[in-house]
């Protein structure tokens, strides 16, 4: 697996994978025009979006409807204020969800690969390389 990172002008940062482009900026507060999300704020999405896909299997599978289910998605920062310190994904239910499945649905989000990884970290390595032009 491959991605390749591309500085396309002011403060944006893209990367190239599988035929996508995912956009980057920084906020207006940050230098940049705000143009796409930060690249945290993509992480953080990357969480939520992870657990939402795993219950909308889980759901669809089922034959449960989603569209009245949402995720809400809170953070907390850390005693210095410098780091998120915990992630708190509430799954939003509607009062005809069946009883017999709401353990199962939360089973079904913990289930998220993002959020795995985030609990086995992969070991790092930032290295350079000289291309020829």
């Amino acid at each position: 697996m491959e991605m390749e990172i591309s500085f396309p002008g002011g403060k944006r940062v893209d990367a190239q994978y599988d035929g996508m482009t995912i956009q980057t900026d920084q906020s207006i507060k940050n230098d940049g025009n705000g143009s796409a999300p930060e690249p945290f704020n993509l992480f953080l999405a990357s969480l939520g979006t992870c657990a939402g896909i795993y219950v909308l299997s889980f759901c669809q599978q089922r034959k449960i409807p989603t569209d009245k289910i949402k995720i809400v998605q809170k953070m907390e920062d850390t005693a210095d204020g410098k780091m998120v310190g915990k992630i708190i994904i509430d799954i939003k239910l509607p009062s005809g969800f069946p009883e017999k499945y709401r353990k199962a649905v939360v089973s079904a989000a913990q289930l998220c690969a993002v959020k795995k990884h985030m609990e086995q970290p992969p070991e790092f390595s930032i290295i350079t390389t000289v291309e020829d032009e």
